[in-house]
């Protein structure tokens, strides 16, 4: 059988190749279609975009820090300043591998290993082309130490800049603050990006409270780099046309602090734990606020080591404490000045009334006596002699016959029991108790009743009531201005860097004490001004042939108490902790009053008159006498006379 014979269709076979020479031909002109418009989108539309990403590759931006404003005492004594340095800084865009770096670099002994964490949780909160510093003040030891291996540290540079430096270390460092290593807190209110290249803000004092005046804004240069991001000046023949924003230095403060008094007071404190505050009557200005002991703000300006940290937090006399706003301590009788006024505000006494003393007051009814820090007692006295005498008994009386809500919204009017208002942060408000205090602060029923004995003490500013040697120094400002009242403040000016203007800022007034007859302002100071002038006046002796006339009011504030049949007890026979505290408070000169003053000694081996006035008086001397009046005047100054009986625990003078 014949086989069959398939013949090839040419003219079929040239339709299909024809066919596919077209689709093929579409696809090209489609795919080179897509070429021409994405070159066209990339280098026409996206040219701006791509032009600058390009030239990111080989400019980097760098911040320029602003330098800190100045810190300047009343007459222009520099406290705190900027010093040149060289610090270590890590750009993280330009590290490959952050632990290896860091880890690195404290083999080397420029870091401690136990900082590594807290270096790498600021480099989580900066940009990546920030330079982050991890280590300020490098000495020149350490400088030359990485710079033999600068090659095995990408992304690791020394750079000079100005730290923060305080001349003076230690003194008024409470007052000042210090700066220190940026916080998680801190990046929530502040604009992180006038941080860029510090690590460092304000932490306390006027560093903290006037940190948007001192810090200024970041500034930034573009530097040419090449593909190992070393700065050149040029990459080829072609040099970059390189921007630079200078940064804004912030702006100087001029405090109201006199260092002459400042440092007169510290070196009357040394030793102690103690604190002192001067207060211009006459506007609010603070001369003098010292906190012993104190610590050198330098060591956070540089950077503590763990040690150190735990050396100043650990220290049982508590140097970093600022007792002048945060330590509260029984005001003890220097509110008898006060208790007087309120006393003749209420017309519960006249100031000629005559109490007699016999060293211990018994109420009607109640068995236990309150004694007198005087034992015999102290005869008849009336108001003016009460105070100058420390007479208790007088006001344990006066205390009883207004109660405790009475004397609580009288004394509320000279500030206690209340913030002042200080221009720093972390003031205390101390406590002047009354019958709904006591409601709120106990859960038991039995404990929230208020019983006349809590008055008594309250009458001699023990018991429930606690104050800061600041509201003491206020309320002593307002017995000084009869009445007139300011906001104590530490920045009095501030000068612009830029035009160098400096703008005064205004006091701020507060209400006056009411006051119905201003001769109740004659009896209380007439009482202070013989506190240190009168024959029989508790500081006498302290305040003895003075060249002005001074005001005062000595205290001992109670620590340990004994029962009122015990035994009372010499300083030398209790453990220092359980020793009274020896505070006064004085004003001069008194007929037209320029300062007044505070001072307060914990566990004192004296009563205030014969351990806290002596202070106080050279506080004074300072601030009111030239330098040749008080060289003078230690020529001639006799050697301390024995300090009076020391009050009994549990009394006050």
């Amino acid at each position: 059988m014949a086989r069959s014979v398939r013949i090839k269709d040419h003219h079929a076979e040239s339709q299909l190749f024809e066919q596919r020479a077209i689709v093929a031909a579409v696809l090209m002109v489609i795919a080179m279609g897509l070429v021409i418009s994405r070159l066209v989108w990339l280098q026409v539309v996206k040219y701006d975009y791509f032009a600058d990403l390009s030239q990111g590759n080989r400019i980097r931006i760098e911040p320029i820090p602003p330098n800190r404003g100045l810190i300047l005492d009343r007459n222009g004594l520099p406290l705190a300043t900027n010093a040149p340095s060289y610090q270590l800084e890590l750009t993280k865009e330009q590290v490959d591998d952050i632990d290896a770096t860091l880890n690195g670099i404290a083999e080397i002994g420029l870091i401690e290993k136990d900082d590594i964490p807290t270096i790498k949780r600021d480099l989580r909160g900066r940009r990546s082309f920030d330079a982050v510093p991890i280590k300020l003040q490098l000495s020149e030891v350490e400088v030359a130490r990485f710079a033999a291996r600068r090659h095995q540290f990408p992304g690791v540079e020394i750079r000079p800049r100005l730290t923060r430096y305080y001349p003076l270390a230690e003194s008024s460092v409470h007052a000042i603050g210090y700066v220190g290593a940026i916080s998680e807190d801190d990046k929530k209110r502040l604009n992180m990006d006038d941080y860029a290249g510090t690590t460092l803000t304000g932490k306390n004092g006027v560093e903290y409270a006037y940190e948007d005046q001192l810090h200024g804004r970041a500034g930034f240069q573009q530097l040419l780099v090449n593909a190992q991001g070393r700065s050149v000046e040029r990459i080829g023949n072609e040099a970059a046309n390189l921007e630079r924003k200078e940064p804004v230095a912030g702006n100087d403060l001029f405090l109201t602090i006199d260092m002459r008094v400042q440092q007169a007071a510290e070196e009357a404190l040394r030793g102690q734990r103690a604190s002192a505050v001067a207060i211009d009557p006459a506007n609010g200005d603070i001369i003098a606020f010292v906190s012993t002991p104190a610590f050198d703000p330098n060591l956070f300006a540089r950077g503590l080591t763990r040690p150190e940290y735990l050396a100043l937090t650990e220290d049982p006399n508590r140097p970093m404490y600022d007792r002048v706003i945060r330590g509260v301590y029984p005001p003890g009788s220097t509110v008898k000045p006060m208790m007087a006024m309120a006393a003749l505000e209420y017309g519960v006494v006249t100031p000629a009334e005559s109490v007699f003393c016999r060293g211990a007051y018994r109420m009607p009814g109640v068995s236990r006596p309150w004694r007198d820090w005087k034992a015999g007692g102290h005869g008849h006295v009336d108001m003016r002699k009460a105070i100058a005498t420390s007479c208790d008994v007088y006001f344990y009386d006066i205390a009883n016959q207004m109660g405790v809500d009475r004397i609580h919204d009288y004394l509320a009017q000279f500030g206690m029991g209340a913030i002042t208002g200080i221009d720093i942060p972390g003031e205390k408000i101390g406590l002047l108790p009354s019958t709904a205090w006591k409601k709120k602060a106990f859960r038991r029923k039995e404990a929230q009743m208020w019983f006349p004995g809590d008055t008594i003490s309250i009458g001699i500013g023990q018991g429930y009531m606690n104050a800061t040697p600041l509201q003491l120094a206020h309320a002593t400002a307002t017995i000084a201005g009869r009445g007139q009242r300011f906001k104590p403040r530490l920045v009095r000016a501030v000068r612009n860097v830029t035009t160098g203007k400096v703008t005064e800022l205004k006091p701020s007034p507060l209400p006056s004490p009411h006051v119905d007859d201003p001769a109740a302002w004659d009896v209380a100071i007439g009482g202070m001004y013989d506190v240190a002038n009168a024959p029989y006046g508790t500081a006498r002796g302290a305040t003895a042939n003075a060249l002005y006339k001074i005001a005062g009011k000595s205290g001992t504030a109670q620590v340990f108490t004994v029962a009122a049949n015990e035994k009372m007890r010499k300083p030398g026979e209790l453990a220092e902790h359980l020793r009274d505290h020896a505070l006064f408070i004085a004003f001069a000169p008194a007929d037209a009053p320029r300062i007044a003053v505070a001072v307060v000694v914990e566990n004192a081996p004296a009563g205030g008159s014969g351990f806290a006035a002596p202070i106080a008086r050279r506080i004074l001397d300072t601030y009111l006498l030239t330098p040749e009046q008080l060289a003078e005047q230690d020529a001639k100054r006799k050697p301390a006379p024995p300090p009076p009986p020391v009050p009994r625990p549990g009394e006050t003078e």
